[in-house]
Formats: structure tokens, sequence, C-alpha cells
């Protein structure tokens, strides 16, 4: 080659090299989807400070956050025996974060407080069910958020993805293939070194091997495991299989355990636009007009949703509002559905939403905990304000007669009566401005 030529060519190179330099260190190239080969345990970096905390009979706090699967009285009680049995010198504390019918997208909002706060050593983390109806783009957005969340506030804290088995995940798992949202859970799991559990996997090889029916109403015979009732909520011989197969993880990476700080993992985001700033703040009288009052610490619901929620409010005059402003992208209330819910107008920078929204539903023959989105994808560099009022007719209770003995009386009744709204907390993406 001429000397001018490579001379060129390093001058060049030169100049590409000071021009990559300049590019933001912690800015993320977007992921590509694609299925993922289906492992029952994949070590990666491990749990090494757990263990390592385990092995020398110190506290070790285990959180569990997840969905309805976590929250039975099942594998996470289970495991959290086992550990006590297999590690009988460590005191270990259980942080119980599980919320049924609840996905990552909530869990990235409710981290610090049900799980963060308690400083846990490891978290499993189970959504691969509930978040299975969402697009890969949106679980990396809150799983992301969720695993940098908890590396930000203790580097040292150990993470694992367990992924649980729903009817029908039997169709990617025959095929050696994670399903959509446990792939692309595992595609995070690679970029953070985060160890995974698919006992899902097991399940799906049981019943192939004819040792097992996913689900069934009645007992079976011939010594056949009923897997669930549902094809979703193992039973109890389920629950021990998850544990069984947690524990021979937890086993099988003790072998090469090595504590690790996760600091220099929080330099590469997985995506850009990840939920590291969701947050939960609670109502201040400040933002309210009308008649909203604070549940009492002895009111059935205040009682059964407080540990998560926080202080409960609620209203039920027509008119009676939530303001609040803030600086940010997305923004949702924490809220209670219910037999007697009413439905809200939303109002977001001045531009109302083009009808009533309710906060009933088909399975409101009791209470539950939802999310009531308001806002999202909005310029992160100016202020919003949110208006939340309650409109003065009650929402159609029809969705729920298929439930219902006697709909035509019982929808009569006084329990599905009422424009009632019960508040918890405000979902952040930002920050609040007065």
């Amino acid at each position: 080659m001429p000397t001018s030529c490579l001379k060129l060519l390093t001058a060049g190179l030169v100049l590409l090299t000071a021009v990559l330099s300049t590019l933001p260190a912690t800015q993320a190239a977007t992921p590509e989807y694609h299925a993922v080969k289906a492992e029952l345990v994949k070590p990666r970096q491990g749990i090494g400070n757990t263990l390592q905390k385990l092995q020398q009979g110190k506290e070790v706090h285990v959180a569990y956050l997840g969905g309805s699967i976590t929250a039975a009285n099942g594998w996470r009680v289970k495991t959290t025996k086992w550990l006590q049995e297999a590690f009988p010198k460590a005191k270990i504390h259980e942080i119980h974060a599980a919320i049924g019918g609840t996905g990552s997208d909530l869990g990235a909002f409710r981290l610090k407080r049900d799980v963060l706060d308690h400083h846990p050593d490891l978290v499993f983390v189970e959504f691969a069910v509930n978040d299975g109806g969402r697009q890969p783009e949106a679980i990396w957005d809150s799983m992301d958020g969720i695993v940098r969340q908890i590396w930000k506030a203790n580097p040292k804290t150990d993470i694992c993805f367990v992924y649980t088995f729903r009817v029908n995940y039997e169709k990617d798992l025959r095929e050696g293939q994670c399903p959509r949202a446990a792939s692309a859970m595992e595609l995070l799991a690679d970029h953070y070194g985060i160890p995974s559990i698919n006992v899902a996997l097991k399940i799906s090889e049981l019943e192939q091997q004819g040792n097992l029916q996913f689900q069934s109403d009645q007992p079976l015979e011939n010594g056949l495991i009923r897997f669930s009732k549902d094809g979703v909520h193992p039973l109890d011989k389920g629950h021990e299989i998850y544990t069984e197969i947690i524990a021979a993880a937890v086993r099988q990476m003790e072998k090469h355990a090595e504590p690790i700080d996760h600091t220099d993992q929080l330099t590469q985001p997985f995506v850009e636009d990840n939920w590291i700033d969701a947050k939960m703040i609670p109502l201040e009288p400040s933002m309210l007009t009308g008649n909203w009052k604070k549940l009492p610490a002895d009111n059935v619901l205040q009682k059964r949703f407080g540990n998560r929620m926080g202080q409960i409010w609620e209203a039920d005059a027509p008119g009676s509002r939530i303001t609040f402003r803030f600086r940010g992208t997305q923004a949702a209330l924490y809220d209670l559905l219910g037999p007697d819910g009413g439905q809200v107008l939303i109002t977001v920078d001045g531009k109302p939403h083009n009808k009533p929204v309710p906060r009933f539903d088909s399975y409101c023959t009791y209470h539950r905990i939802s999310t009531l989105r308001l806002a999202q994808n909005l310029d992160p560099k100016q202020v919003h304000t949110v208006t939340v009022e309650i409109h003065p007719e009650q929402p159609d209770r029809s969705p729920v007669a298929f439930r219902l003995k006697n709909p035509e009386a019982e929808l009569k009744t006084a329990k599905y009566q009422g424009t009632r709204i019960r508040v918890g907390q405000i979902m952040l993406r930002g920050e609040l401005v007065p």
C-alpha cells in the first residue's frame, strides 16, 4: 500500500476513534428480540453475595417479587423453609413482595416500597406469566428498571429470575425455546449476568414424559401429578416441583459462588428508556378537592391493602378531584377497583380524555389493587398538569353479571352502588413540581 494511502487510512481511524469516544458511555444499543433456548438453570454470575452470607451464618433477607403464583402459600414459603434447613446457622428473613394479577410494569413502581426499603440480599423476580401478554420492548423497559433500581440501591444485592408455567407455554417449551416473556427476560439476564431458573421447563418435561397433567378439576389416578386446576396456579405438588428445581439451582450455583459488586453492570443499560426512575409518591391534602377522606386504620380496605398502598384516600362526590404537576414522562394512580367503584374524567395539560374511565370491571365482585394510567410518553423537559375528577354517573355494572347467581337483583343491592374512588399513591416517572 502506498505511504500516502496508509497515512490517510490511519488518519481516518484516528478520527473515527475520536468520534466514538465522544458518544455517551451509557448509551444502550437497541436490542433485537429473538426466542432463546430453554434451559432449566443458567447460573451466569450467580448469587455469590447471598451464598457467602448463608455459609457464614449471617442474617439474610430474601425478597420474592412477583404475581399470584408467588403470592400463594407455595414456592415462596417452601423456598424460604428450604433455605432455613439448608443453611441452619443463617437467620433468614422473607420479604413477601408479590401481588396477584400484576406484572413487572407495576413491579418497577412499587419496588422501593415493597422490596428495597427492606434491604434485600437476594431478590427473586417472577413475572414471566403476568408479562406474557406484553411486547418484549415493554418488558425490557420495566424489567431493566427493576434491575437497575436494585443495584443502584445496593450493588451487592443478588437477583435471580424465575420463569413459571401456564398452559400454552408448552408449545414453545416442547420446541426447546422459552416463551416470549421469558425469552425477553433471558436476553436482559444475559446482558447483566443475572442467573435464571426456568421451572416451567420442568413442568413441560414431566407432562411430555406422561407423569403430569397440566390441569384438572379432580384428583388423578395412576400416580399422575395434577399440576393445577386452571393451568396457571400450581397446586401444592406443583409448588413442590418449583421448590425442588430452585433448591437444586442454588446448590449448583454454590459450587462456583463468588461475591460480586454489580456496580460495573450499571454502566451500560440494556435499553435507554428503562424505568429506573419509576417511583410511588403518597397523595397529599394539597392535591385534593371535594370530599376526600383518609380511610381509618380499622377500615376493612385500609387493613387489607394498606401494607401495599400506604394511606388510602376515598371520595365519592361528583366533581371531587386529584390535581398534581410533574416534570417527567409518565403518570398513573395506584388505586382500587371494586363493586362500588365509580368512574373518572382524566385531563392532561388541559386536554380531557375522550370518555370516563371506569374503576370497575368484570372481576369486581370484590376489591383489588389496580393501576389507573393517566399519561405516558410525555416531554420529559416540560411541566405537566394532571387532573382526575369523579364523574357523576356510575359505570356500567353489567360486565360482572355472569359471575352472579341473580344479576338482576344483585346489581340493585347497595354492594354495587356508588361512585367511590380509592387511591393510595401517585406512580411517576419524573418529579413532582409544586
